[in-house]
């Protein structure tokens, strides 16, 4: 993997883990804890997202790349959702 791709990746992810932070309060984690689950997630989803469905890519109209942001920006939602979650529920 080139460092741009994933550059591009944890940024994607990033504002992902933040837009899942946003949406859903009371999983949030805090502007730095949403920006680092989600730029792992970013990552993650990045990686296999974009190595198992080839297709997003196509379909989205834009290239790989386009479809690469795509499942960083999913797999940032997700695993801050998930992380957030967990959290909430640890605390309880």
């Amino acid at each position: 993997m080139d460092p741009t791709t994933l550059i591009m990746q944890l940024i994607a992810g990033a504002v992902g883990g933040n837009a899942g932070g946003a949406a859903m309060k009371n999983s949030s984690l805090g502007t730095v804890g949403n920006s680092v689950a989600g730029a792992i997630g970013g990552i993650g989803g990045g990686t296999i997202l974009g190595s198992l469905i080839p297709a997003l890519a196509s379909a989205a109209g834009g290239g790989s790349m386009v479809g690469n942001l795509a499942a960083s920006g999913i797999g940032g939602i997700v695993l801050q959702i998930v992380v957030g979650i967990i959290k909430s529920r640890m605390g309880q």
